[in-house]
């Protein structure tokens, strides 16, 4: 077809072939493995319509595009819902010649590597106007967002109900897996297969949610993490929002958006409305999809410029019982420990004594330091530490200074304010005083008392979260104030690193990400719980970026005991730290932690670097989790044994190694996982920590990989961690 343009986009193993009829709008022909084909197999196989549509005079094929339009015959959901008035709710897009770095793509094929697509179209008639923006990464990620104008030819404004792009997908991926979750229970996996219609997973809590999804997987039937086609999507945006998919006629689609609020973004002449980015990323098994967010991850975050400092959080210390010299004991034995960051959390400033007032009074509390932090900080400093500071920033309580001078500072939908929860309010950042007391006090705190991390909490959903002059919808208008505030403290402040915590897990998505170095996966530290709350977040966030910390004997959150080498192990591969009253450490305690400590900071390079890996484990058996070097000279695996087993020993195979290649393998502290009697010869032999490389074992990758090893499971709730490195 001599009006045809196809437009074929490949990187890291990853194919991407965009096709443009005429004056269409752009839509997607093959997203998946890699394709070695002519341009004139392109050609051929973008020109195979036989989808029934309509066009303006005549009745012709129509694929859905990435913005599917019900005006050319689509019945599914329509990409964009918009009207005026209630009038132009159907528009038809006339679209200019596909951009890629600028320049017209000519019709016939066009073959390239990691570039950026650009669509621009508009309905005169209707007074809209659309961009398309499509990316492939060089690591093979997609990405593509829509910009949605207010062309002001046509009297009234523009309402945009929803923006859903739509990511096609084989009909051959006909299962989903996705996450729920609640309070210290996040990323609770459930698989179903695919059916007709749309399966949407929606969040309206103002933040991303302890119940969100943070990832959707679609897949080929049994797809796992080393097997099966997997496609995994997600949408970049920390307010509400909703991953779907949509299975209808020989279709199907991931479609995710932002959920806007009625009336919530209503454009004048001139105004645009931009979608957040919606990702997806393509692999054989879900290890290779995540590694594309990842590398992402890795490019446009600066958590990787220097290596993970260890941290000690005083929450589970101390709680809201805070004093100078409880805090510089527990500073100075987190230094003997090798802790390099410590990190003063809730009950620091004015008034707060419990959870009940004092948010939005960012001051030194006068009672609990006479003397501000000032000295606090510089005690941490000498003893060779960062200070670390948490703060609520977006919060209020109504029993505070600011919410007694300013109550018009919080969002409301009504002229009463909203339900409490927690005893806590939103302060509306989208006023401009309020957003400038806020950044005001933030930059104050941060240069005054020499503050070089913050952990940010968002500890309540967003309820009748309106405008307080109108009580129009605000959580739109409040997310971009938040990236706005973020931004720029980090340009005031450019060595300040940032952690997002929001009840835990609450907030976990790639537009925080994009601003904050790392995230607090979930307040709950029970190794048992943690190891997979790691795993299934580690779908979007890689190891370094991840908080794990190592807690009491005793969870504060489930009760569960447990041993200090399992909580280790499972804490090893993320961004290590402690939560922990280490003033109550026996002798052995204190040695066998510091020793885990100096492990870490050994590997703590390869964790931020290396490649995430999951092993697909049978029921009942032991779980995986690992990071192998880049070059797969190297990698790091913690193990851990299942709650209950019929077996005494299973199996378990290294993945990610060269197949070619030999390694010795060495393990942590593999006397925990049993007596003697129980631990493999192969795990008895493999000497601690690479100290003396006579005994341990040296195996192909293939052998690792492929075949694996016997593992003891007879007892509980044990892990281990083991070291493999390639030999000459």
């Amino acid at each position: 077809m001599s009006d045809l343009r196809v437009v074929h986009l490949s990187a890291a193993d990853v194919s991407l072939v965009v096709t443009q009829r005429g004056d269409e709008l752009p839509a997607i022909v093959h997203w998946g493995a890699l394709l070695e084909v002519s341009d004139d197999d392109l050609r051929t196989l973008a020109a195979m319509d036989c989808r029934p549509g309509l066009s303006a005079d005549s009745d012709v094929p129509y694929r859905p595009s990435v913005l599917p339009e019900h005006s050319r015959g689509w019945f599914g959901r329509p990409g964009l819902s918009v009207h005026r008035g209630g009038r132009a709710w159907s528009p038809r897009f006339r679209a200019a010649p596909l951009l890629v770095a600028g320049e017209p793509v000519p019709t016939g094929a066009t073959s390239l590597g990691a570039a950026s697509i650009t669509a621009e179209a508009s309905d005169e008639w209707a007074g809209i106007g659309v961009t398309l923006e499509i990316d492939l990464t060089a690591a093979g990620l997609l990405r593509t967002r829509v910009g949605v104008r207010n062309l002001g030819t046509v009297a009234d404004d523009v309402d945009v109900v929803e923006a859903v792009p739509a990511l096609p997908v084989p009909l051959r991926a006909s299962e989903i897996l996705d996450f729920s979750g609640r309070w210290a229970h996040e990323r609770i996996p459930q698989r179903h297969p695919v059916v007709r219609g749309t399966h949407a997973r929606v969040s309206r809590r103002g933040r991303t949610g302890l119940d969100a999804t943070t990832v959707l997987a679609l897949g080929v039937p049994g797809f796992a993490a080393d097997t099966g086609e997997t496609w995994l999507c997600h949408v970049g945006f920390s307010g509400d929002h909703e991953h779907a998919v949509e299975r209808t006629d020989g279709f199907l689609a991931f479609r995710g958006g932002e959920l806007l609020l009625p009336g919530e973004v209503r454009l004048k002449a001139g105004d645009e409305y931009v979608t957040p980015w919606i990702f997806g990323a393509y692999g054989d098994g879900w290890d290779a999809a995540s590694a594309r967010f990842h590398a992402y991850l890795r490019e446009h975050n600066r958590a990787g410029d220097r290596p993970r400092p260890v941290t000690l959080n005083v929450w589970e210390a101390v709680y809201f019982d805070q004093d100078a010299a409880t805090l510089i004991e527990l500073a100075e034995q987190g230094a003997a420990l090798g802790v390099e960051r410590f990190v003063l959390d809730d009950g620091w400033f004015r008034g707060r004594r419990d959870d009940r007032s004092g948010l939005g009074d960012w001051e030194p509390d006068p009672v609990a330091w006479p003397d501000g932090l000032r000295p606090l900080a510089d005690r941490v400093r000498s003893l060779g530490m960062e200070f670390g500071l948490w703060v609520e920033p977006e919060m209020i309580n109504e029993d505070s200074d600011l919410a007694r001078a300013h109550p018009d500072w919080i969002l409301r939908a009504r002229d009463t304010l909203p339900a409490r929860y927690r005893f806590q309010q939103v302060l509306d950042l989208t006023n401009p005083d309020a957003y400038a007391h806020i950044r005001d006090r933030l930059d104050a705190l941060i240069t005054e008392i020499g503050v070089s991390y913050l952990k940010w909490d968002h500890n309540r959903d967003l309820v009748d979260a309106g405008h307080p002059a109108s009580g129009a919808p605000a959580v739109h208008d409040q997310t971009i104030a938040v990236y706005r505030l973020l931004d720029e403290l980090r340009d005031r402040h450019p060595g300040l690193e940032i952690e997002s915590c929001a009840s835990g897990g609450g907030r976990v998505d790639l537009g925080i990400l994009e601003r904050t170095d790392r995230i607090h996966p979930s307040d709950s530290h029970d190794p048992v719980d943690r190891f997979y709350i790691l795993g299934w977040t580690g779908l979007l966030v890689p190891p370094e970026m991840m908080g794990s910390h190592v807690a009491s004997a005793v969870s504060s959150t489930t009760g569960r005991t447990s041993t200090l080498a399992y909580r280790c192990a499972v804490a090893f591969l993320g961004h290590f730290g402690i939560e922990w009253d280490i003033r109550e450490l026996s002798g052995d305690e204190r040695e066998v932690l510091s020793t885990w400590i100096a492990r870490w900071r050994r590997h703590r390079d390869l964790i931020s670097t290396g490649r995430a890996v999951s092993g697909s484990s049978h029921l009942g058996g032991p779980s995986l989790r690992g990071v192998v070097s880049r070059t797969r000279d190297e990698a790091i695996y913690a193990v851990v044994t299942p709650a209950t087993s019929a077996d005494a020993m299973a199996h378990i195979r290294l993945p990610g190694l060269d197949p070619r290649r030999r390694y010795r393998l060495t393990a942590s502290a593999p006397e925990s996982l049993g007596p003697p009697w129980q631990v493999p010869a192969w795990l008895g032999e493999a000497t601690r920590d690479g100290a003396d490389h006579g005994g341990a074992p040296v195996l192909s990758g293939a052998a690792l990989g492929v075949v694996g090893l016997d593992f003891p499971v007879f007892h509980p709730e044990r892990a281990a961690i083991l070291y493999v490195e390639a030999v000459s």
